[in-house]
């Protein structure tokens, strides 16, 4: 039971980001019917997913003191709440304002407790030696629930219509989640119980009792979030997920639009786009294990090398629009890129593991938060400016090499070493 616990929490976890976050992604489904019904100009419209955007920009930080204070049953389900408040309440949509109240802030806003950010406020206290593994089957929720949670959606609208696909799911997100989530518990000593389901933590072959900690005056502090801002490897890591989430949704964003530039379909274009996300669950899965083995500095920088791939596949795309290159681009963002997400909570656990993680890690997304933002808008001002992609993808470039740099830099490895490192250490 000690073990298998850990595994529910992770369980809880996957399902809850398979539904929460694809419940904020279908907006891109409901966009066009919603055109259609209201005639709103595009942007206005578009513009009440940008502003649920930056509602998540505004929320993290208080969500990493909600987490230290409350715990994550209370976060998980006042973003259950939300998101299932904000869904069915968008069929009663009349002018701009609801759209931007509903699935903008509501929907938005909620979905923050239930996506990556969420999860990785809590997450990683519950494994150590398996901690990159954990994360990553964790994540793949979105993945595989992209396969199963957005068709229906889609099917949904085209039978009944975009006010029925949004009372559906949000009936789903409030009768699926709001019980799952009772489930969870802040750490596992809460059940008296020590991290990876040990009653202590000992080798497997010597038994002998065995500590990741490498540097102890390090690990010992109690850090707060003042504590933290005032040190290099805060900064690094504030560096490293800016630059990441920059590249990571600059290529999201425009990719499409650049591959019907140069001479791809649209169908093409958008089995491209889907298939990124599906690759992407094998390659965080394997790369967030990986992580426990040679160190999370190493994996981090295989995603970085994977969006460098996929924009320098982009950049040879518009010379040689060849499948070869299109598959290219699709492994390298999916398998490697997305692998990212394996460690972005492990990278500070390691580093500021302690009561105030929750404030802390809310904090440094604000930087992933503020990447995610400016990569798109940057992106499409450079193409506005010079009339090609091409500066703006030597730039993305740059930005994952920076971001690897930054994290090597931060060296969450000098504090606690992964499983596959600690009896080399001793």
């Amino acid at each position: 039971m000690p073990v298998f616990y850990g595994w529910v929490i992770v369980a809880v976890a996957f399902v809850t980001m398979g539904v929460g976050v694809n419940a904020r992604t279908a907006f891109s489904l409901l966009f066009p019917p919603i055109l259609d019904e209201f005639g709103w100009e595009r942007g206005v419209t578009a513009g009440a997913f940008s502003f649920g955007f930056l509602v998540t920009a505004a929320l993290t930080p208080a969500l990493g003191r909600l987490m230290d204070r409350r715990g994550p049953r209370v976060v998980m389900e006042l973003g259950v709440g939300l998101v299932g408040a904000g869904l069915l309440l968008a069929t009663l949509v009349r002018q701009p304002w609801h759209l931007y109240a509903t699935l903008g802030v509501l929907v938005g806003g909620g979905s923050i407790c239930l996506s990556y950010t969420g999860q990785a406020l809590f997450l990683p206290n519950w494994f150590v030696r398996r901690r990159g593994l954990a994360m990553s089957l964790a994540f793949s929720g979105v993945g595989v629930g992209s396969i199963i949670l957005l068709p229906w959606v889609e099917t949904l609208i085209q039978r009944a219509g975009w006010r029925t696909a949004c009372w559906t799911l949000g009936i789903l997100v409030l009768v699926l989640l709001a019980p799952l989530n009772l489930l969870l518990y802040r750490r596992p000593q809460d059940l008296g119980l020590e991290p990876d389901g040990d009653r202590a933590s000992h080798d497997a072959v010597t038994g002998r009792r065995t500590s990741n900690v490498v540097d102890p005056a390090w690990a010992a502090v109690d850090w707060t979030l003042a504590r933290a801002s005032r040190t290099a490897p805060f900064w690094w890591m504030m560096l490293g997920f800016f630059c990441a989430l920059f590249a990571w949704y600059a290529v999201q964003v425009h990719q499409t639009k650049y591959l019907v530039e140069i001479g791809f379909s649209p169908t093409v274009a958008a089995w491209a786009l889907g298939f990124v996300s599906l690759a992407g669950i094998p390659g965080q899965i394997g790369l967030g294990h990986l992580s426990d083995r040679i160190g999370r500095e190493w994996v981090w920088t295989a995603g970085s090398l994977g969006f460098a791939l996929c924009y320098v596949s982009l950049l040879l795309l518009g010379h040689a629009p060849t499948p070869g290159l299109l598959y290219l681009m699709v492994a390298s963002q999916g398998m490697l890129g997305y692998g990212l997400t394996s460690v972005i909570g492990a990278i500070p656990a390691e580093i500021f593991e302690g009561r105030h993680y929750g404030t802390i890690f809310g904090t440094l997304m604000l930087a992933a938060i503020a990447g995610g933002a400016a990569g798109p808008w940057v992106t499409g001002a450079l193409h506005d400016a010079t009339g090609s992609y091409t500066l703006a993808f030597w730039l993305a470039i740059g930005s994952s090499a920076l971001s690897a740099l930054a994290i090597w830099l931060a060296a969450p490895r000098k504090v606690r070493a992964v499983a596959g490192r600690i009896r080399r250490l001793e």
